[in-house]
């Protein structure tokens, strides 16, 4: 944030950069051309993001690895270490790939250089990535972040270490644009509206010292919102009902009826007691909500829960809920981590709703978004665990979703004469390259890049053997191209299997038998595993391992691969989310920027609009 607190009314409180784009790129619109261009008509960056999926890995001929890379590539990248080419990858100096020279020519990290062409698609992948470090040198950064970070052990209760440095920096972000906003548009922002606040750990810490800011928290899960109040308790937002009993009375009529005493009823009693409710406390249809809770010290923030479930921006729903005549209602609309569509909904509730005034979004699950220009790519709702939590992503099967990706009409409608990809108009995205883009390889060390390294092998695996019995079929002569709805081109239902025991990864014969105690007894599809799979040896499970081992190397080069080119497929749909905001005539403001530090929280791009 730039603004200073003393800021005039009407002065741009946006960063300079609307967009945290490379500095090779002399302006924004220049960025975004470029971005398009390139997500579009990049052959090698459209197999990679959504072309090729990695259970096709072992059941292609001939294989995805020798169809996808050039063959001086596989010559460089089979003289060395995975960890050294995620090095290559991400981290070192592309215009400094010093090479040393020896008899037998000029070799890089003891094996041979990488290919002048390797280099040119590195450094265009990066230049194309969205900055993920907030602004600053690091030591001033540092400085500023600590403080921020910090939150009361009474108002941290339930979170980890990543959530206290989430909560705590996005709070201060907030209390910081919430500032700047009155300053310069001259009028209070009066509540915060958590679009999906699950346990409510954002509101909490904005609602307490020293924010003090009046939450609105929309949640449809009434677990959450139980164990949301239990932690407003505990962070002294509200008070826990004291039971008030006759201690002798009790025991006695504890002792049984012929004791002639008579037990005094139990009376539950606030301490202190809330403020009494008004009309302003029901709903239209005359039910009693929830009232804000209000801690026992003054000058601490209120917060409001309402059982609302998310659909689209309208909120009409719950702003009538909210105490407060109208037009006193000058509504911020924030998430921290809404997942897939939720974003979309909470940026459409600015322009759709007259008291949204600004919203502050942090997204991520961006495979559950939908698709807007179809054909959809996704798994089938029903095979997907999560279904019953999140009822939105039925729409998922719906082959145009106006809810869905891209929001905005530049992307609906970008074409390039120059496109491979066909004469239809848009930008789109693929379930494959979706589920990519939530990848942190920048993130990855030894250990967890090999633990993802064998599990990715065992399920590739695993999918031969799939096709060998017979349990799914062949994929297509040509299967690059990413154009299986399941997500990978073996034929029939996509096959989920989901998470296992930590002790399933110990070797390829656990892994297996580990998966198939789970499909066995699928109400759905037991009995044809049970044909196909059910007389499968461990004698047999380990020749395919002995067979194919030595090219799992290929396969987490490949998977290093996409999961670093799919940087761009983020940087595109939080693109997008800007674009629409830009759109927007009653916009005033729109930008993006870091508010985490990555290692912690890779989701870490806010998108910020203001309204005129």
């Amino acid at each position: 944030m730039v603004a200073e607190t003393d800021s005039a009314k009407g002065q741009r409180i946006a960063p300079e950069k609307l967009l945290p784009f490379s500095d090779d790129f002399t302006s924004t619109e220049e960025y975004v051309d470029s971005l398009l261009n390139f997500v579009r008509t990049d052959e090698l960056l459209r197999t990679l993001c959504g072309g090729v999926h990695i259970l096709d890995f072992f059941t292609s001929e001939p294989s995805l690895y020798s169809k996808i890379l050039s063959q001086d590539w596989r010559d460089f990248f089979s003289g060395h270490e995975v960890m050294d080419l995620l090095d290559l990858f991400m981290r070192d100096d592309l215009d400094d790939t010093t090479t040393n020279q020896s008899d037998d020519g000029p070799s890089w990290e003891g094996g041979t250089p990488p290919p002048p062409t390797l280099l040119d698609y590195l450094r265009t992948v990066r230049r194309h990535l969205l900055i993920r470090t907030p602004g600053g040198s690091q030591c001033s950064r540092n400085r500023a972040m600590k403080p921020t970070q910090k939150l009361a052990r009474h108002v941290s209760v339930g979170m980890n270490v990543k959530k206290v440095h989430e909560v705590g920096l996005f709070a201060s972000y907030l209390n910081r644009l919430t500032t700047d906003f009155a300053a310069t548009q001259g009028q209070d922002i009066s509540h915060l509206v958590d679009f999906g606040s699950g346990q409510n750990y954002l509101g909490r810490a904005l609602a307490s010292e020293p924010y003090n800011k009046n939450i609105v928290a929309i949640e449809s899960k009434q677990a959450n919102a139980e164990r949301a109040r239990e932690f407003d308790v505990m962070a002294k937002l509200a008070v826990k009902d004291k039971l008030m009993r006759n201690k002798k009375a009790f025991r006695q009529g504890m002792e049984g009826p012929d004791t002639g005493v008579t037990p005094k009823p139990v009376v539950p009693v606030n301490l202190p007691t809330p403020p009494e409710s008004s009309a302003d406390d029901e709903s239209t249809d005359g039910t009693k909500e929830a009232p804000e809770v209000e801690t026992p010290t003054t000058g601490t923030g209120k917060i409001q829960y309402v059982d609302h479930r998310i659909q689209d921006g309208h909120l009409s729903d719950v702003i009538e809920r909210i105490p407060g005549s109208s037009g006193n209602k000058n509504l911020m609309v924030m998430s921290l981590h809404s997942c897939g569509n939720l974003v979309h909904h909470g940026l459409r509730s600015l322009i759709l709703n007259e008291d949204v005034k600004a919203v502050a979004m942090v997204g991520c699950c961006y495979n559950l978004v939908t698709e807007r220009l179809g054909p959809a790519t996704y798994k089938l709702p029903e095979l997907r665990p999560t279904t019953r939590t999140h009822p939105r992503l039925k729409k998922t099967s719906e082959a145009c979703d106006p809810n869905g990706f891209p929001m905005s009409a530049r992307l609906c409608n970008y074409y390039n004469d120059s496109d491979p990809a066909g004469p239809d108009k848009g930008v789109r995205l693929n379930i494959t390259s979706r589920m990519m883009a939530v990848q942190a390889p920048s993130n990855w060390g030894p250990e967890d890049s090999e633990s993802f390294f064998t599990r990715h092998f065992y399920r590739a695996l695993l999918q031969r053997i799939f096709l060998d019995r017979g349990v799914v079929g062949p994929p297509p002569p040509d299967c690059v191209g990413g154009k299986s709805p399941a997500g990978h081109t073996s034929g029939g239902t996509p096959i989920v299997i989901g998470s296992l025991r930590k002790d399933c990864y110990e070797n390829f014969v656990s892994y297996v038998r580990g998966a198939m105690a789970k499909l066995l007894v699928d109400p759905d599809k037991g009995d044809l595993f049970t044909e196909k799979m059910g007389d499968i040896t461990d004698e047999e499970i380990n020749r395919y391992y002995e067979e194919y081992k030595s090219r799992k190397k290929e396969l987490s080069v490949i998977w290093s691969l996409m999961a670093f080119s799919a940087g761009v497929i983020e940087a595109t749909i939080v693109v997008d989310r800007w674009l629409w905001l830009k759109e927007q005539d009653e916009v005033q403001e729109a930008w993006v920027e870091p508010v985490f530090d990555y290692k912690l929280s890779p989701r870490n791009l806010v998108v910020v609009g203001l309204k005129k």
